[in-house]
């Protein structure tokens, strides 16, 4: 049977996903468009097909919305790095709000007794953490440098990013010279970048060993941008500074409101907009509320972002993270401010059963910092926990909203208040923070 040939098609725009998309329905079936916004009037084709609706590309926008702006980048678009430069920034907040209400009231059935502002920062050059793709390509004459391709595996040709922070937001052309001048240009495939308040980390992942003209050109290029320069050829436990000879201080970001140096290796997570984690950081410690009467407990603490500053406020800090690497951090960077009421453990959260002896050790306040999964195994066990207060901090809409139905449907708390925080301007992530209080 002939495939049936696509054919544009006109329609008004209904509503538009947290990522970009238009929902358009028509012809019987909804298609997403690709840069589409509510209440415009647009034609497009449909490209793949899926089981409820079709993924569709923009042709042209025929009546705009009033939201619509021009993309400050030239590879928006192709680049999926960003998904709503196009879009006013107060929009894209309204857009990220009502995700995380569609979430709270689909999955999890809860609302907050208050909704929060957004918590807003610099909307450009704000990354200070990112994973640069690599790819040789000789049919362009040149090596890729950035991110992938928004609906391809490929790399975008791109000649800088507008949302990295200085001056690597200015060093992708150099970068492709770079790495298309060594000889193991193939098999270089990503750069870690890492921008703290010290220095600039850039950490090449490298399959082959470079030659000596390798490296020589890899320091040169270290000292000519004023970076430290690491290589990677395996696992994390094989990073190597290569330039200079010696790193000197530790990379480090400050947390100024509480007097408080976070030393930090080039790989760790750190947060990616440093404004904005110094709010959240403010707002996270002032909801807590902590006395010096209070125990605190941090879950997936990281290197102590929120517990360092917790420990200013609280008697005691505990915590908790499953990477050992990053607890060891941790306690350094406790030890380094002088904090002697703040301990760390490593343990694996998302394999708690409740017979933890640190579960029940009698905790006043919480906070939850997850990855993408959520905080599952916790929440279902927070009767054992039983703190009076909990803030949530959370990268994932869908988890925090199943994580609140569980502690405000099963056990026992109110869901207070929650908003978003933009973290990530022009992009389709969805941070957040909620705060519950044990119903009485």
């Amino acid at each position: 049977m002939a495939r049936r040939r696509r054919e544009p098609e006109t329609a008004v725009i209904d509503s538009v996903t947290h990522d970009g998309r238009g929902i358009a329905s028509s012809a019987g079936k909804k298609a997403f468009v690709a840069g589409a916004l509510a209440g415009e009037t647009v034609q497009f084709i449909r490209r793949k097909s899926r089981r409820n609706f079709d993924e569709a590309e923009l042709l042209e926008v025929i009546e705009a919305s009033p939201d619509r702006i021009a993309a400050r980048c030239e590879a928006f678009g192709r680049c999926g790095g960003c998904a709503l430069q196009h879009v006013t920034p107060e929009r894209q907040r309204a857009i990220k709000e009502q995700t995380l209400r569609d979430n709270l009231e689909r999955i999890g059935r809860v609302e907050p007794q208050t909704w929060l502002p957004a918590m807003t920062g610099p909307e450009w050059h704000y990354r200070r953490r990112a994973r640069l793709a690599v790819k040789d390509v000789p049919a362009k004459g040149r090596t890729l440098v950035g991110f992938r391709e928004r609906h391809a595996p490929f790399i975008t040709d791109m000649h800088r990013c507008e949302v990295l922070a200085h001056p690597v937001d200015g060093m992708i052309d150099p970068l492709s010279e770079l790495i298309g001048g060594l000889s193991i240009r193939a098999r270089l495939p990503q750069i870690e970048v890492a921008i703290a308040d010290n220095a600039i980390a850039l950490v090449f992942r490298v399959l082959d060993p470079p030659s000596d003209a390798d490296k020589d050109a890899l320091a040169a290029f270290g000292k000519a941008h004023d970076l430290r320069i690491y290589l990677q050829p395996g696992g994390l436990d094989s990073i190597a500074l290569l330039y200079p000879d010696a790193a000197g201080e530790a990379l480090c970001y400050t947390l100024p409101e509480f007097d408080i140096r976070v030393e930090f290796e080039p790989v760790d997570f750190v947060q990616v907009n440093a404004e904005i984690n110094e709010r959240m950081v403010h707002f996270a410690v002032e909801q807590l509320q902590p006395d010096s009467a209070d125990r605190v407990l941090d879950l997936y603490c990281g290197i102590g972002n929120f517990s360092l500053p917790l420990a200013h406020k609280a008697g005691t800090v505990l915590g908790i993270e499953g990477e050992a690497s990053l607890v060891a951090r941790a306690a350094a960077n406790a030890a380094g401010n002088g904090l002697d009421n703040v301990d760390f453990r490593v343990a694996d959260l998302g394999k708690v059963d409740g017979s933890e002896d640190w579960i029940k050790a009698g905790w006043d306040r919480l906070l939850l910092d997850p990855a993408r999964s959520g905080a599952a195994e916790v929440v279902t066990r927070m009767h054992l926990i039983a703190p009076e207060r909990i803030v949530y901090v959370s990268c994932h809409p869908g988890t925090l909203a199943r994580d609140a139905g569980t502690l405000v449907n099963e056990q026992g708390y109110r869901l207070e208040s929650a908003g978003i925080i933009d973290m990530f301007p022009h992009t389709a992530h969805v941070e957040s923070i909620a705060i519950f209080t044990k119903s009485r």
